[in-house]
């Protein structure tokens, strides 16, 4: 197994934030198989992408804004799915931040369960084509945000680059008062104006990030599983979460890479770059007033 190399402790007690790989997709109801592949993949993407080699030294390229130099990170390893329940509990009730790499997108159930339990209902940012709100057919990774409804606090929560949606799905988004933001709006509208609109509930620092990397046009992610065409662009996705992750968090995912179906890694690549800006965007002193 690959390790990322901003790895910078060895203990989760001395740890900020916690890398957890999920390489399941027991879930998943996809033809494009293979995103179990995708925790190591994404580690070998960070290692290979973010560093540079030179005269014996390694150097670590720099995020686009904010900084990692005094976060500490542990890259836990890759965990089976029925110990990610009691794994994300666990960190949660000691203020560690997890942040798991899938897998298919029922990881996210697991960990909002497990949050759910230690905090009760917290807002969600969802990132992804799919609102994954079906109701009609359960416990898949379709049914997220119904399996999860226990966890989830609707009116603070928010889907973001939505674009292929059941209509059995949107009527349980309206039914709730669930907020859809499509990348038309996003073009319409402009990013400024989307993010003051989604401003209200990012200021609710008990809140989840999930990432689905389909909420991505097919021409910046094609290695996911149901690639949908008129997606986020890679660089509003990253404005986004980075916005998203600035007023704290208390969790986050990256989930669906099909390396299988990816090209020249650039799938890979932008999911590592995702994971370093969501870092290092993080202000970790809210986790004392959680």
């Amino acid at each position: 197994m690959a390790h990322f190399y901003r790895s910078n402790v060895d203990k989760v007690s001395e740890a900020d934030i916690v890398i957890i790989g999920l390489p399941d997709e027991s879930k998943s109801h996809a033809k494009r198989k293979g995103t179990s592949k995708a925790p190591d993949i994404i580690r070998h993407a960070s290692n290979e992408s973010e560093f540079f080699e030179r005269d014996g030294k390694i150097i670590p390229i720099s995020p686009l804004q904010g900084s990692i130099a005094s976060k500490q990170i542990l890259d836990y390893g890759n965990a089976k799915r029925e110990d990610l329940y009691q794994l994300i509990f666990d960190l949660v009730s000691i203020k560690k931040i997890p942040i798991v790499i899938g897998g298919d997108h029922s990881v996210t159930t697991i960990a909002l369960k497990a949050i759910g339990d230690v905090y009760g209902k917290i807002g969600l940012f969802y990132f992804d084509a799919h609102p994954d709100f079906v109701s009609s057919t359960r416990d898949y990774y379709g049914s997220v945000l119904s399996d999860s409804s226990s966890s989830i606090n609707f009116r603070k929560s928010t889907l973001i680059g939505t674009r292929a949606a059941e209509p059995e799905e949107l009527e349980n988004a309206d039914k709730v008062g669930l907020e859809v933001i499509t990348p038309m709006d996003i073009e319409e509208l402009g990013v400024s104006k989307i993010a003051e609109r989604m401003r209200p509930k990012i200021n609710n620092i008990k809140k989840y990030i999930s990432i689905d990397l389909d909420c991505l046009d097919p021409a910046f992610a094609p290695g996911v599983s149901l690639p949908s065409p008129c997606g986020l662009s890679s660089l509003e996705l990253i404005y986004f979460v980075k916005l998203a992750v600035n007023s704290g968090t208390i969790g986050i995912d990256i989930v669906e890479l099909s390396p299988d179906f990816d090209m020249n890694n650039i799938t890979a690549y932008l999911a590592a770059r995702i994971l370093l800006e969501a870092i290092a965007s993080m202000k970790l002193d809210y986790r004392t007033n959680t």
